[in-house]
């Protein structure tokens, strides 16, 4: 019997289904010792942060971490003397540096500070450990790091750029395999946040060198190790797309008077996963373009379905291996239909060039070309994934420009 595209779509889902089950089942006495415990919740000294009151007075206590917007954050440090907020700064430097809609000079501040007492600690105790070169790198001159928390695997999030005046921004969220340690690797430069973000910054300077621009390289959750079920089911992400909805959140409070648009948030491999989930939280007004790339799925069987307000992009390059799982979802693994199939409205752009899973980043592919000027809203200059494809076969659609309907 012949098969419709249709069914042979739904057919190839089930087979890779039954597939991942069988992989899942062989190996599952690795992989639950394995399982990944999400950090989530406040940061570390909140505690001590609660029970300071030190401001004194009605209405004078400190915000809560766990429960005031980014919004009450702004307010609060508002009211605050420099001499006020340099104290919190030094009492609590863990609070203070991961405090979305606090300003981003304390954060910066209060970070270096967190990242040197961590580096001191773990010197004492082995001065060659992996942490301790890490947080010594992280305290090298010029660095903004936006966010640090040392529990678990570590997580960080730096800023590329003066984000404080920059006119254009992107935010970056990475997939599987990255932490504290491989936050920047050199042996996989563009398959790690840090050197996606300075290779996408670099490329918008020179599209646009007269826009201030900045990018940031945000490693906020806790991401899934290998190929286990951490990385098959949405467990981490369900954990870590809150997380990401509070920072874009603070990023809207304290960026949104110099910025021309809000930020183009950028999600890689399991890290689109994460985005699909917070994607209902991004209206116009805090992100503006949403670009999936190296896609598993989003959880979402369309871009309408993601409820978001933000244009919804997608790139895959032809060599990248997550095309293999992609596209399914059943009993709890899989996330969901392909974001490149013309079925599921993303806008596709070309990633010509890009070689593998982690290429897309790299300087002369048309990924990084599309990814910059999109975050540069000049969309007339992107090259749409149908303009390097041939002919599809019969039966199958090639694909709206994606052009179409910009506003």
């Amino acid at each position: 019997m012949s098969q419709t595209p249709r069914t042979g779509h739904y057919a190839r889902r089930l087979i890779t289904a039954a597939l991942t089950v069988t992989v899942m089942a062989g190996t599952a006495g690795w992989t639950v010792a394995h399982e990944e415990q999400a950090v989530t919740g406040p940061p570390p000294g909140t505690a001590a942060w609660r029970s300071d009151h030190s401001l004194g007075g009605a209405g004078r206590e400190l915000p809560d971490p766990a429960t005031a917007s980014p919004t009450e954050i702004a307010r609060f440090f508002g009211r605050l003397t420099d001499v006020q907020r340099k104290a919190l700064v030094i009492r609590h430097p863990d609070v203070v540096g991961n405090l979305d809609g606090a300003p981003l000079g304390l954060r910066y501040e209060a970070n270096a500070r967190a990242i040197r007492a961590a580096w001191h600690k773990e010197r004492a105790s082995d001065p060659k450990s992996t942490p301790a070169r890490r947080y010594a790198a992280l305290l090298e001159p010029g660095r903004q790091i936006l966010a640090f928390d040392p529990r678990g695997r570590g997580q960080v999030a730096e800023v590329y750029g003066d984000l404080a005046t920059a006119r254009r921004t992107a935010v970056i969220v990475p997939g599987s395999d990255i932490d504290l340690n491989d936050f920047d690797r050199a042996g996989d430069p563009y398959g790690a946040p840090a050197g996606m973000a300075r290779s996408l910054r670099a490329r918008m300077a020179e599209d646009a060198p007269a826009t201030p621009t900045a990018v940031i390289a945000w490693v906020g959750y806790t991401t899934p190790v290998g190929l286990g079920p951490d990385a098959a089911t949405s467990r981490l992400a369900e954990a870590g797309a809150p997380r990401l909805d509070r920072f874009l959140a603070g990023l809207a409070v304290t960026t949104a008077a110099t910025a021309d648009a809000p930020p183009t948030v950028f999600c890689h491999s399991y890290g689109s996963v994460v985005c699909g989930l917070a994607a209902s939280a991004m209206d116009r007004a805090r992100v503006s373009d949403l670009v999936v790339l190296g896609s598993p799925g989003m959880r979402a069987d369309s871009a309408e379905g993601l409820r978001t307000g933000a244009r919804v992009w997608a790139a895959r390059d032809r060599t990248d291996w997550i095309r293999r799982v992609t596209g399914y979802d059943f009993l709890g693994l899989g996330h969901g239909d392909d974001p490149t199939d013309p079925s599921f409205g993303a806008r596709v752009v070309s990633a010509e060039s890009a070689h593998g899973h982690t290429g897309y980043f790299a300087p002369g592919t048309d990924s990084l070309r599309n990814f910059s000027r999109i975050a540069l809203g000049d969309f007339e200059a992107v090259r749409c994934a149908n303009e390097d494809r041939p002919d599809p076969a019969p039966g199958r659609r090639r694909g709206p420009d994606c052009h179409t309907g910009l506003t």
